[in-house]
């Protein structure tokens, strides 16, 4: 059986056919902080802000009426598709569309659909995604993409059911991504608030005794961290790997609990710090104290990250949130010497003084984290999956491969524009 193309009688047509394209204006910065005005005025960072991942809603700056024609600039109306035309930021190959009429400064380009009877705004924006800004910029060491350049850029176009039927499959899957993108920040948002509120109070709601570091419940100790875990100190030569595992601080993110990720120690070249399963991984420059993790295997990691040994007062579950809190963290960054690159020591994180339960309920305290962690994990695999199908979608629609229309139930949906 051949393979199908859809795209066979699509037209294609240069951009400048159907839409105005030009870059920004010029944005000093003493016209720049207000959270005030009747406009968004957009740089490339606002990109990155949430909420801002397909259309452009939250700014960091905003101004008058009266400004716009100080600075002599020109607005770009609603449905606009923009991306970073000039600097490291184009191979980001960030595309966004305007919620409402907005300016943008001079590092983004602009371009507006003139005839909406050949082009619909989001399939523009669907076409910007499948292809590749460094395409369309010039080679050198300052990546640039001229107007001209985006004007002679030709776009295939179908006619407009089809063009509707294509931006409504990428929305509805950019929509499940943002809706499980806003579930991951709220269980974190919960995991903060019951980080404070476990680690001070517990779970029985049991009475409370007075300490040196205030009222804890009766049945907690106050305790230094070295009392519940000692510093690993073995270091292994690039002669003695037997080829273990390596970890770096690139290969943990801030918040997780687990080890997940692990480079090739074969190419090491010096000695690094020995762990084993169950210890736990704590990164001890400043710049990367929330990057905690429990090891559940044996490998070898960067100097720059410590090993922790809880002993028999503690589990590797619970030290590992109890290292997460705004307590700790705190005291690690108090605690911090160097200029260029401040770290913490084990001499000074072994001093941090905490209210420590007895293990049953450091047990429950752990389980609860471990639930949310459990959560937000599948959740992120959801979205992992949810953009897999975006791309793949998106190269088959925009190839012709796949139809849109036959794809979709065309009588009971309501297609965007």
């Amino acid at each position: 059986m051949c393979e199908m193309n859809f795209r066979e009688h699509w037209k294609t047509i240069r951009l400048e056919e159907i839409a105005n394209i030009r870059a920004g204006s010029a944005f000093p910065i003493a016209y720049q902080g207000s959270i005030e005005g009747k406009y968004p005025f957009y740089k490339v960072s606002d990109m990155n802000l949430t909420g801002n991942e397909t259309v452009m809603c939250a700014s960091n700056n905003w101004v008058e009426e009266e400004t716009v024609k100080t600075l002599k600039a020109k607005s770009f109306p609603k449905d606009t598709v923009i991306f970073p035309k000039v600097g490291a930021a184009v191979h980001t190959n960030k595309k966004r569309m305007l919620s409402i009429e907005s300016l943008v400064d001079n590092n983004v380009m602009g371009v507006t659909i003139r005839d909406y009877d050949l082009c619909t705004p989001y399939y523009l924006l669907y076409w910007f995604e499948f292809i590749d800004l460094s395409d369309l910029s010039n080679p050198g060491p300052l990546p640039a993409i001229t107007a001209t350049t985006v004007k002679n850029t030709t776009i295939p176009l179908p006619l407009l059911p089809e063009q509707r039927a294509i931006a409504h499959i990428l929305q509805t899957i950019q929509e499940a991504k943002s809706t499980r993108q806003r579930e991951i920040a709220l269980e974190r948002e919960r995991k903060a608030a019951l980080m404070d509120n476990l680690f001070s109070h517990g779970t029985k709601g049991e009475s409370r005794k007075q300490t040196e570091i205030g009222e804890i419940p009766e049945s907690w100790e106050v305790m230094q961290l070295k009392e519940i875990a000692n510093l690993r100190r073995e270091n292994v030569k690039p002669e003695d790997n037997q080829n273990l595992n390596f970890v770096g601080l690139e290969h943990i993110d801030s918040g997780e609990s687990i080890l997940k990720r692990w480079g090739d120690a074969s190419a090491m070249k010096s000695a690094k710090n020995h762990f084993f399963p169950d210890d736990v991984l704590y990164g001890k420059l400043r710049a990367y104290l929330n990057k905690t993790v429990i090891a559940e295997m044996e490998g070898i990691c960067s100097t720059d990250i410590l090993v922790f040994i809880p002993n028999l007062k503690t589990t590797p579950r619970f030290l590992v949130y109890l290292l997460h809190t705004e307590a700790f963290v705190n005291h690690a960054i108090a605690t911090s010497t160097g200029i260029s690159h401040p770290r913490t020591s084990w001499d000074s994180l072994g001093k941090f003084t905490l209210a420590l339960p007895p293990l049953s309920e450091q047990h429950a305290i752990a389980n609860v984290f471990q639930a949310i962690d459990e959560k937000t994990a599948a959740l992120e695999q959801e979205v992992q999956h949810l953009d897999e199908l975006f791309h793949a979608m998106l190269e088959e629609l925009m190839t012709g491969q796949r139809s849109a229309v036959s794809s979709i139930d065309t009588k009971s949906t309501t297609f965007v524009n």
